[in-house]
C-alpha cells in the first residue's frame, strides 16, 4: 500500500470518527435537553448543582475572558484604524470595531474560553467519575448520568455563556475606544456617533444567541468525551484534549456556517 493509500485511509477514518463522536455528542445533548424539561415541568430541576457549575465556570473564565477581551479590542482598533485612516474615513472607526467586537470578536472569544477552561474541567470530572465506576454505578441504581450530571452542567454554561458574551463586549469595545482616542486622534463624540449609527440592537442578539449556541455545543462535547473516557488517567488526559480540540474546531467551522447566514439574512445596515 502506498503512502498516499495510508494517508488518505488515514484520514478518512479520523473525520468519519470526528463525525460519529459528534453525532453521539449531540444525541446525548437531544437526550440533556428533553430530561432538563421534564425535570422542569415536574420541579425537579437540580437548581443548586446548577449555580454551582455555573459559579466554578464563571471563576475559572472571569479573569481570562477580561484579559482576552483587552488585547483583542485593541488589535481590532488599531487593525481597523489604520485601513479606515489610510482612506481617509476616520469617523467610521467606531463603527467598524464596534462591530467586529460584538460580531464576530465577543461570541468566538467565549466559546474559545468555555472550550479551553470549561469544557477541560468538564471532560476531566466526568471523566474521572467514568473510570472510578461511578457512572456505572448510577446506572445500576437506576440513576440517568445524563439527567444527573449533564443537565446541570448544560443548564449552567447556557447561563454564563451569554454573561461572559456581555462582558467581553463591554471590555473590548472600552479598550477599543481607548486606543481610537489616545493613538489615532479619534474625538470621542465621533467615535460613539459612527458606533450607534451601524450597530443595532439585532446585533447583539445575534452575538448572544450564537454564545448559546456555542455555548451548548461546547458543553455536549465535553460531556459525552468525559462520559465515553475509559483506560485510567491516560484516557481521561485523552477525553480532555479531545473534548479541548473538537470543540474548539466544531465552534469555528459553526461559525463560519452561522455568519454567512447572518450575513445573508441580515446586512450591515443603518441604525
Amino acid at each position: 500500500m502506498s503512502g498516499a493509500q495510508v494517508l488518505r485511509r488515514n484520514f478518512g477514518s479520523t473525520v468519519l470518527s470526528s463525525l460519529a463522536t459528534l453525532g453521539r455528542s449531540l444525541r446525548m445533548g437531544a437526550d440533556a435537553v428533553r430530561a432538563g424539561s421534564t425535570d422542569m415541568v415536574r420541579l425537579r430541576f437540580p437548581v443548586h448543582e446548577t449555580l454551582t457549575q455555573a459559579w466554578f465556570l464563571i471563576r475559572v473564565t472571569a479573569i481570562p475572558s477580561v484579559l482576552m477581551a483587552i488585547p483583542f479590542g485593541v488589535i481590532v482598533s488599531a487593525q481597523v484604524g489604520n485601513i479606515v485612516s489610510q482612506l481617509g474615513a476616520d469617523s467610521m472607526i467606531g463603527a467598524a470595531g464596534g462591530l467586529g467586537v460584538i460580531k464576530q470578536g465577543a461570541p468566538m472569544a467565549t466559546a474559545m474560553l468555555l472550550g479551553g477552561a470549561g469544557a477541560a474541567a468538564i471532560a476531566a470530572d466526568l471523566g474521572a467519575r467514568t473510570i472510578r465506576e461511578e457512572v456505572d454505578a448510577m446506572r445500576v441504581m437506576g440513576v440517568d448520568p445524563v439527567q444527573r450530571l449533564v443537565v446541570p452542567r448544560m443548564a449552567a454554561m447556557m447561563l454564563v455563556a451569554p454573561l461572559l458574551n456581555v462582558l467581553i463586549i463591554f471590555i473590548g469595545i472600552a479598550s477599543g475606544f481607548a486606543v481610537a482616542v489616545t493613538a489615532l486622534g479619534v474625538t470621542p463624540g465621533s467615535y460613539w456617533q459612527s458606533f450607534g449609527s451601524f450597530t443595532t440592537p439585532i446585533d447583539i442578539w445575534v452575538s448572544l444567541i450564537k454564545s448559546l449556541i456555542f455555548g451548548f455545543l461546547v458543553v455536549v462535547i465535553a460531556c459525552q468525551r468525559g462520559l465515553e473516557a475509559k483506560g485510567g488517567p491516560r484516557g481521561v488526559a485523552d477525553g480532555v484534549n479531545a473534548a479541548v480540540v473538537m470543540s474548539v474546531a466544531a465552534v469555528a467551522v459553526l461559525n463560519t456556517a452561522i455568519t454567512q447566514v447572518v450575513t445573508m439574512f441580515i446586512p450591515v445596515r443603518m441604525a
